[in-house]
């Protein structure tokens, strides 16, 4: 009777973990972000996949009572998102929170590079800044290719290039680093600098990045580095972008270079 109760109990718990009263996720706002965020495949499939597509998801906030009404084009929210985020004063290298009220209505908190929450002045919203001498610089457009091997994830260890020195999101004093894909996920791994390599790079957690991605040898990422130089900085997938773009046709030309070359000799 005991182990009966006792597994039934375990189940309840497991039973609320899977399914909570309030499900959220959370997004890492990158470049272009005003023109529509993607849903995270994971909780799209679990709590939305079905919906009534015509029917707008209603966004509200703490720092206003009014509800914004944002249309869901398959797994993006599009029309009436730039609307809140101007709103919000929304920028590069915030987070928000999406919290599932039911009903399509969603409670969105926003939180800053610092990872604290944003406060509003109210009755408007008007979003709370430090001066604008001790406002932070964010670098955004610092991009760089990365390639899954063998032996990277075998020693669970990724070389930065060496350009990556020259970022100003990054520095020798930053401990850890946040890789995010492009379903908003996010890993924390270990960030250090090589002087024998001269260069920054990236370990444990690295190899478990690759696995929860089912990432395969030869698989590459571009990513876009977000940070002020003093927060955690963000290494975040690379959506398909001109910069991303340009990145991999270098990468791909210097491989056919080198192949070309080889069958000349």
């Amino acid at each position: 009777m005991f182990e009966r109760d006792l597994r039934m109990i375990s189940e309840t718990r497991l039973l609320q973990m899977e399914t909570p009263r309030e499900p959220h996720f959370f997004k890492p706002l990158l470049p272009g972000f005003q023109s529509g965020v993607a849903i995270p495949l994971d909780f799209y499939s679990k709590h939305i996949q079905g919906a009534e597509i015509n029917k707008p998801w209603k966004l509200r906030s703490d720092a206003s009572d009014q509800i914004w009404e944002v249309i869901r084009e398959g797994r993006t929210l599009t029309k009436g998102w730039k609307e809140f985020t101007e709103a919000h004063d929304l920028r590069i290298g915030d987070i928000v929170i999406f919290k599932h009220e039911g009903d399509l209505v969603f409670h969105v908190t926003p939180f800053g590079p610092s990872c604290c929450e944003i406060q509003y002045t109210h009755p408007h919203i008007v979003k709370e800044e430090a001066d604008a001498d001790d406002a932070p610089t964010f670098s955004y457009d610092y991009c760089f290719l990365a390639e899954v091997t063998p032996t990277n994830q075998k020693d669970d260890k990724m070389f930065l290039p060496v350009e990556a020195m020259r970022c100003g999101a990054l520095n020798q004093q930053c401990k850890e680093v946040k890789l995010v894909n492009k379903e908003g996920k996010s890993w924390t791994v270990r960030f250090g600098f090589s002087e024998s390599d001269g260069a920054y790079y990236i370990s444990r957690g690295w190899r478990k990045f690759c696995r929860d991605n089912r990432c395969t040898n030869g698989d590459l990422f571009v990513f876009n580095v977000v940070g002020d130089g003093t927060t955690t900085p963000l290494l975040c997938v690379c959506p398909e972008r001109k910069e991303c773009t340009e990145l991999l046709i270098k990468h791909f030309s210097r491989i056919d270079g080198s192949i070309a070359s080889t069958s000349r000799n």
